[in-house]
Order: C-alpha cells, then sequence, then structure tokens
C-alpha cells in the first residue's frame, strides 16, 4: 500500500489564506464582462424567473451552447443570496479553493507532503488560473474535476494492486466524469477515459481495469449525467429549419449541442463560427506561461524524469508511475487541442499536471536531492531572473514615462480598436498603447515590485540553500503581481463591461421602455443582467442566440435599421447602447436625441 502522508493543517491554512486574498477578496469587483461572462450569468438568473432548469434561455431565447451545471451552479446561489454578480461568481471561486486542495491531495499522494503544498501553491499564485477566473467560463472547474479523476483513478488502481475493493473510488470517479460531462461537454469525458486507457496500457495494468466494478460506474455515470440530456433532448426536438444557412431540414437540441457544438467545433466547422483560432506556437507557448512564474522549474522536472527512467525499475517504481501519469495527462489535453479548434484558456485542465511536476522538483531539492537543487537554481538564475528583471524594467518604464490621464478622461480615448482580435479571450489587449500606460501606473508599479520579489529576491534565497523561503517568498511575490493585474483589470473594465451604463439605466428606467444594444448580444449584455430589463438587438441577429430564434415561441427582440428609426420616432422612451458616436446625428433625423451617459468608448442614448 503507497504510504500517503498526512495533511498539515498549516499548508491547508496557507492555501486557503492565498484564495482569500486573490479570489474571495476580489469577488466584488470589477462588473460582469459583456460577453459569456455576463452571458452565462444572465442564463441562470432567467432559470430562476422561469423555473425552467432544463432549457436555457437568454433574454427569452433558447440557448443550446452549453451544459447546464455552471448555470445551476450561479442560479442554486443567486437563489440564495439575490440576483447579485458576486453571489453568481460565488460558487465557482469555491470551486477553485476546491481545485488547490485536490491538487495539493494529489501532490501528497505521488509527492509526499512537501510536494502537494508546493504543486497547489503553484496553482494559487500562476497567472492563468488567476486570470481565467475573472470571468464566468468553466475551464477552471474542468480542471478541478481533471484532478480529482486522475487521483480517484490512481487510488482505485492501488486499491486493485493490493487486492482490496476499488468500488468507492469508482463510484466516484463515474461521479465526477458526469460532473465533469454537465461542465464542459464531451471533452469531460474524453480526457479522464483517455487518461485511463492510455495509463493502463503504458503501465500493463490493462487487466486491472476488469477488478473496477465497470458495470457499476457506468450506471452510477449515467444516473448522474443522463436526465438533463435526455430532458433536453425531448423539450426541444427538431423543427423546421431555414434554408440556405448551411443548417440541416430540421434540428433542434440535439444537433445543435451534440452535433454543432461538440463534433462540429472540434473540426472547426461550427455554425455560426463566433469564436477564435489561436495558432499553434502560440497556444504551446501559453500552455507554459499560464503557470508562470513556477514553469520555469519544468526543465528540472523533467531532467528528474529523465534519470528516473533510466534507473532501475525496482527503485523507482512509484516516481516513474508519477513521472508518466503527469506526462501523459498535460501531453493528452495539449494534443487534443492542438488538432482542434483552441483558445487562449483552452489548455486550463493540464495545468494541475503542471503544477505538480513544479511542485515535485521542488520537494526534491528542498529534501536533499543536490541535482534538483543544482537544477532549480541554474534555471532561477538563467530563466526566472531574467524575465523578471526584463518585466520589472519595461513596466518601469512605461510606468515612469507615460503621461498622466487628465481629469475626465475617458480611458477609450487613449486606446486603439482592434475588432477583429476581440473574438479571442484576451483579444482587448491588443487596444493598448503606450499612451493608456497613464491609467495603470499603480498596477504597473506594483508588478514592478512584484517581480522584484519573485526574481532577484528569490534567487538570493535559492544561492543561500534557504528553499522554503525562496518558494514562499515566490508565492508572495505573486500575490503582488495578481493583485495588481486585479487592478489594472478594474481600470480596463469600461471597455469590456457596461456595469456602470447599466446601472444609470436601471435607476430610471420603466417596464413600459425599450433598452435597445446597437449590435450582437455579446457587446453589451451586461446591459441584461444589470437593468433586469429585455434587450432588442439592432442588426443583432448572429452567433448566441441566432439559433434560437428559429423557435416559433421566440420573443421579438431583433430589429434592424427601419425598425429603430420608428421606434425612435414613436410614443416609447428608447434607451440605446451603442459604440457609433455618428448614432446622434443619425437618429435626431427620426426624433429628440440625448446622450444619456457614456463610459468606455459607448453611449447611451435616449429620445425622451
Amino acid at each position: 500500500m503507497p504510504v500517503v502522508s498526512a495533511a498539515r493543517p498549516r499548508s491547508l491554512l496557507v492555501l486557503a489564506g492565498v484564495w482569500l486574498v486573490l479570489h474571495l477578496g476580489c469577488l466584488f469587483s470589477p462588473g460582469l464582462l459583456d460577453d459569456v461572462d455576463s452571458i452565462y450569468i444572465e442564463v441562470a438568473r432567467e432559470m430562476n424567473l422561469r423555473h425552467d432548469y432544463v432549457t436555457p434561455y437568454v433574454d427569452g431565447i433558447r440557448f443550446f451552447d452549453k451544459p447546464p451545471l455552471m448555470y445551476w451552479m450561479a442560479a442554486g446561489s443567486m437563489r440564495v443570496f439575490g440576483p447579485y454578480d458576486w453571489a453568481a461568481r460565488l460558487p465557482l471561486s469555491l470551486c477553485v479553493l476546491g481545485l488547490f486542495f485536490a491538487v495539493y491531495a494529489l501532490g501528497k499522494r505521488l509527492f509526499g507532503e512537501r510536494g502537494g503544498f508546493y504543486a497547489a501553491l503553484a496553482m494559487c499564485t500562476s497567472l492563468g488560473p488567476y486570470l481565467f477566473t475573472r470571468f464566468y467560463i468553466p475551464d477552471i472547474l474542468n480542471a478541478l474535476w481533471m484532478t480529482l479523476g486522475v487521483h480517484l483513478f490512481l487510488i482505485a488502481l492501488d486499491r486493485v494492486r493490493e487486492h482490496r475493493s476499488a468500488l468507492i473510488p469508482m463510484v466516484w470517479f463515474a461521479v465526477v466524469m458526469a460532473l465533469n460531462l454537465l461542465t464542459k461537454g464531451l471533452i469531460g469525458i474524453v480526457f479522464p477515459i483517455g487518461f485511463v486507457v492510455l495509463y493502463a496500457l503504458l503501465t500493463r495494468q490493462v487487466r486491472a481495469l476488469r477488478r473496477m466494478h465497470l458495470l457499476l460506474s457506468e450506471a452510477v455515470f449515467c444516473i448522474v449525467a443522463l436526465p438533463w440530456h435526455l430532458l433536453a433532448a425531448l423539450r426541444n426536438p427538431a423543427i423546421a429549419m431555414p434554408a440556405g444557412m448551411g443548417l440541416p431540414a430540421r434540428a433542434g437540441w440535439f444537433w445543435f449541442y451534440v452535433v454543432n457544438e461538440h463534433f462540429q467545433r472540434f473540426r472547426g466547422l461550427r455554425i455560426p463560427h463566433d469564436y477564435g483560432q489561436l495558432p499553434i506556437p502560440l497556444f504551446w507557448a501559453m500552455f507554459v506561461l499560464w503557470l508562470m512564474p513556477w514553469s520555469v522549474f519544468l526543465p528540472a522536472a523533467l531532467t528528474q524524469y529523465a534519470r528516473v527512467w533510466r534507473a532501475r525499475p525496482v527503485e523507482t517504481f512509484k516516481r516513474k508511475h508519477a513521472a508518466l501519469a503527469l506526462v501523459l495527462w498535460a501531453g493528452m489535453v495539449l494534443g487534443f487541442f492542438t488538432l482542434s479548434s483552441r483558445q487562449e484558456y483552452y489548455s486550463l485542465p493540464a495545468l494541475p499536471a503542471l503544477a505538480l511536476m513544479a511542485g515535485g522538483v521542488m520537494a526534491a531539492a528542498q529534501s536533499g536531492d543536490a541535482r534538483a537543487r543544482r537544477s532549480m537554481l541554474l534555471w532561477t538564475k538563467w530563466l526566472l531572473l531574467p524575465a523578471c528583471v526584463l518585466i520589472a524594467t519595461i513596466c518601469g518604464v512605461l510606468g515612469a514615462i507615460a503621461p498622466s490621464a487628465r481629469a475626465g478622461t475617458d480611458v477609450s480615448e487613449v486606446l486603439t480598436s482592434n475588432p477583429d482580435q476581440y473574438n479571442l479571450a484576451l483579444g482587448h489587449m491588443h487596444d493598448l498603447t503606450a499612451r493608456a500606460m497613464g491609467f495603470f501606473r499603480a498596477p504597473l508599479l506594483g508588478v514592478v515590485l512584484g517581480m522584484l520579489i519573485v526574481g532577484p529576491l528569490v534567487l538570493v534565497l535559492r544561492r543561500r540553500g534557504r528553499d522554503l523561503q525562496a518558494n514562499l517568498t515566490m508565492a508572495a511575490g505573486m500575490v503582488i503581481v495578481l493583485l495588481s493585474v486585479h487592478s489594472g483589470l478594474a481600470r480596463f473594465y469600461p471597455i469590456i463591461g457596461s456595469k456602470g451604463l447599466a446601472k444609470q439605466v436601471a435607476r430610471v428606467v420603466q417596464p413600459a421602455d425599450g433598452v435597445w444594444l446597437d449590435g450582437e448580444l455579446t457587446s453589451g449584455s451586461t446591459m441584461l443582467f444589470y437593468t433586469r430589463h429585455p434587450l432588442v438587438l439592432v442588426n443583432g441577429r448572429v452567433n448566441g442566440p441566432w439559433f434560437g430564434s428559429f423557435w416559433p415561441d421566440a420573443p421579438p427582440i431583433f430589429a434592424d435599421e427601419a425598425a429603430l428609426e420608428r421606434a425612435w420616432a414613436g410614443p416609447q422612451r428608447i434607451f440605446l447602447l451603442t459604440y457609433e458616436e455618428n448614432r446622434v446625428a443619425g437618429l435626431s433625423r427620426f426624433g429628440p436625441t440625448h446622450v444619456f451617459a457614456s463610459s468606455g468608448g459607448k453611449l447611451v442614448l435616449v429620445n425622451r
């Protein structure tokens, strides 16, 4: 039986403390982002209003893009705490804490308590897990289920080798797989099953699978996963589709969610094609970037694994299998998305594997492995230090020379516009200019401080052989960096979110008024959540609500230019969110046009 070291309360308290500062402490700001962040949470809010937890709706339109677990989590929290953005975000934040503890538990099994602690600390304080929990997407939850799934399978495999029952871990493995399916779709079972099969083949333990209660596990999986899928298909059967749009003659939930959203997306043929495609070299680079700064220790970990595989099998059985599990896990995720459609954050399910690699080599160095310690010192000196000094220099220079923003200046006035990049998650980063850095002086200086701690100070500690202090100092420096990132995001928020404008409208809008959006839903979806008022989309029958708009019971939320002009001249008060300044002159021909509010390059116009 493998010896699993006991959890240390002090380690768990440190991880919880970092989570409290970085995640719970940043839960309340900034507001929801326009695009999927507010769309998914609005779907959850409308589930509560409709008391329908099977068919997702947004703005009254069927919305089949994603599975329901993320919606259910936000809806449940908002039923308890009210329809607030922080309440919707809270369950995901708690799952992030669960991910840190899950990485700790698996690392503790593979590398001892110290290795588990360092692996979880790397997940807590690296760039990607923090950055991609600033908006409500399922990929970090996918990483949690993958981590739990790998751990449960390894427990089951150990029990089979010891001639003990693997029933309990396999039942929980089935539950976790079902939750992953309800979180991310078919990927939720492709990765865990792929890992199980490949790991069993490569370690020559295929026969052990026969003793893992597979039929009972499959039954448990079906009990958890199938009801929603069956109900969604029955309640949204195929209906006639318009011709000339690339759609089948008849299509419903099954075609859009299963065929289109999974198999067509994998081939890059999804209809409509509303997402970007990250180049493969950039995807691979970001795969490592998201674990920075801890990913600088991955070469040391891989070097250690190479030594392990060259050693005698009897002495290194456990370490070989740990190395294989982590390399297989990370390589499988990376390989899959290399062949399919990919976004910046699609590699998140593999980050726990990278964090465990880094945690293992850090624990080995602190435990007296001289080669691991030399390797870590080498990579700290020649990679981490230059990278931190370079980043600190760039941020320091930009913070020092950028002109201060004049009072009353909107951040949009010093940015460029690159709409062709906005179908990527970080597309708005292309809008930044040197002039805009004056808005971000304090966050830039915070990054400078953090980088000087992570680089030079950590190197000094490592040279003195103080590995524990070096690792904790590195984490503390990254807490400063990530808080600075959060501060920068709050300053950039008017560009990527419209909470302030929506709140101003919400204070005066009446049920008889109209709230209109100039463009597709993703360009101003926060208006839906914060105004609690249906949106009419001008020239916006595209992407998200497009497919659902073909249902006969879809509300008339789509308008063209002629409809906008008629409404503007009519008796109803209309609030219009637009990015186009020329709308003021254009609509003035049909009725009074006043600028009600403006922020982030967006205007709210009103005709009364």
